[in-house]
């Protein structure tokens, strides 16, 4: 099955090589599509060269020129996972603001492709009244959420936030695509 993979800028970003590589055993094909704020923790290459496959950043670089890629990967995949997913794309994505290669390519992907949201963030933020309506707002439009754990997090704080466990995330998203 194809796949997307979103990778955003939490300190979370670095178990989406995990996720990269453990999908990609399972035998699914993974196109990484990274935020600017998500290199600032892992790099393209190290999700490039688990995945097999380019990592797109750059929704103005056209690699093919008959084709605009942010549309053909919409179009390819049977499911969209965003892990880590910070308050920035949540409340992009639910007040449809599509500025980079990522939210362009899960807009393109809403009608036609299961959408699956991995938040990660502080327990403060992800509380947040205002990330708690996005989160059901995108629910009532039928994107999946994956609850974040309670956990001590990366700020030193205890509390619900933290990314899910690779091996839920991974388990969630095989049975989906199956």
């Amino acid at each position: 099955m194809n796949m997307l993979l979103g990778v955003t800028g939490s300190i979370a970003a670095y178990k989406a090589a995990d996720i990269t590589s453990q999908l990609t055993k399972l035998g699914h094909n993974v196109d990484v599509m990274l935020t600017e704020s998500g290199a600032k923790f892992i790099t393209p290459l190290t999700l490039q060269t688990l995945s097999k496959n380019k990592v797109y950043m750059d929704m103005f670089e056209e690699i093919v020129p008959k084709e605009v890629k942010h549309i053909s990967l919409a179009k390819k995949a049977d499911l969209v996972l965003i892990a880590p997913a910070t308050a920035n794309i949540i409340g992009k994505l639910a007040y449809g603001i599509a500025d980079d290669f990522l939210s362009t390519t899960v807009m393109a992907a809403y009608n036609e492709t299961p959408i699956w949201i991995a938040p990660a963030m502080n327990t403060n933020m992800y509380e947040n009244p205002v990330v708690q309506e996005n989160i059901k707002k995108l629910e009532a439009l039928g994107y999946h959420f994956i609850e974040p754990k309670a956990s001590l997090l990366a700020c030193g704080d205890l509390g619900k936030g933290a990314l899910a466990d690779v091996d839920v995330i991974v388990k969630t998203i095989d049975e989906a695509l199956k």
